[in-house]
């Protein structure tokens, strides 16, 4: 298949490249050329800027087109604009923040979705991203026609995450110690590894399969506990102890979810949203691969792979100083 993939250089992209690379397909990738322009010299490379010139998909068709930096409606008018139906079929990397945070448990793909705010912002923020994922999905689903095919991740984990949320608690369980630990190990968590992801996304092309889909994996119930726990067997040493502190107190003393990455803050709006159904995903062909496997790669990556990102993370001397504050206030971990 003729691929055009818009971005496809940094994390997410970055795997669905490979993965249509490794599969034999003939792969265009535009993207600004200021993040990994040297990855794949079997793919055809082109050069612009989607806010600004798309000049460079003048020329060329392709079998399907796969987006995966839109965060605006404007952002996939253009592109769709630019393509003039030479793009095959559409495919949108949305997000499970697209729904509402009202979502029941076990949620699958028609559960409510977020209110659509007014206008058309400038700027990505926390509170306008989901209703802006939710505004790119109709927009691209009127004008890419009913065979688009929409796919809503959650957090997405493993080499080259730029975001350095997940990889840090594999580097932080990786030095062992008293480990902090947010809120209650049974607050939902779910995470999707970007190369099951990626993989799955081309099969889905092959296969001549649409639709919207949940990426996400385990299937609920499953905990933030369970999650340390997996992280903490594959590269804790021994001794390792996971101390659950209440988000109450967290809170308290000014941690927020930056210092721990994943945590919901304790928030009881939207505690459902990481509980997604996969088993529209699993029936399609999406077969997560162990939560371990992906720590393993992780560990194992090259130093390039899993970069710390400066303000992701809580510093030890903090850590140490939160765990003798809960220690003192005579609290059981």
């Amino acid at each position: 298949m003729r691929i055009l993939i818009i971005g496809g250089t940094a994390f997410v992209g970055r795997h669905i490249a490979a993965a249509a690379v490794d599969r034999g397909h003939d792969v265009t990738l535009f993207h600004r050329g200021k993040t990994g322009s040297g990855l794949f010299p079997q793919a055809r490379h082109l050069t612009g800027d989607r806010d600004e010139d798309l000049s460079a998909l003048a020329d060329g068709s392709w079998d399907a087109t796969l987006d995966m930096c839109a965060f605006f409606p404007r952002q996939v008018r253009s592109l769709a604009a630019a393509l003039d139906g030479r793009g095959g079929r559409y495919v949108f990397i949305s997000s499970v923040s697209a729904y509402s945070p009202s979502v029941p448990p076990n949620y699958d793909e028609s559960g409510p979705l977020a209110e659509i705010g007014e206008g058309e912002p400038t700027e990505v923020t926390n509170e306008n991203y989901g209703w802006l994922k939710v505004a790119c999905e109709q927009t691209a689903t009127g004008l890419f026609g009913p065979e688009t095919t929409i796919i809503r991740p959650t957090y997405v984990i493993g080499p080259y995450d730029r975001s350095y949320r997940f990889t840090w608690w594999v580097d932080r369980l990786a030095r062992g110690g008293q480990v902090l630990a947010p809120g209650s190990p049974d607050d939902p968590a779910q995470v999707i590894d970007a190369a099951d992801m990626g993989d799955w996304t081309i099969s889905l092309l092959e296969k001549s399969i649409t639709g919207t889909f949940h990426a996400v994996s385990p299937e609920p119930p499953f905990g933030f506990g369970q999650m340390l726990e997996a992280i903490a067997a594959e590269v804790a040493p021994p001794g390792t102890e996971l101390v659950w502190v209440p988000s109450d107190f967290l809170l308290a003393h000014d941690v927020d979810g930056a210092a721990l990455p994943l945590w919901a803050e304790g928030e009881a709006d939207g505690a459902n949203m990481s509980t997604a159904n996969p088993a529209a995903a699993f029936a399609a062909g999406l077969a997560p691969r162990p939560l371990r496997q992906t720590v393993a790669d992780i560990a194992a990556a090259e130093p390039d792979a899993r970069t710390a990102r400066p303000g992701i993370g809580l510093a030890p001397e903090r850590e140490a100083e939160i765990l003798a504050a809960w220690s003192a206030a005579g609290r059981k971990s």
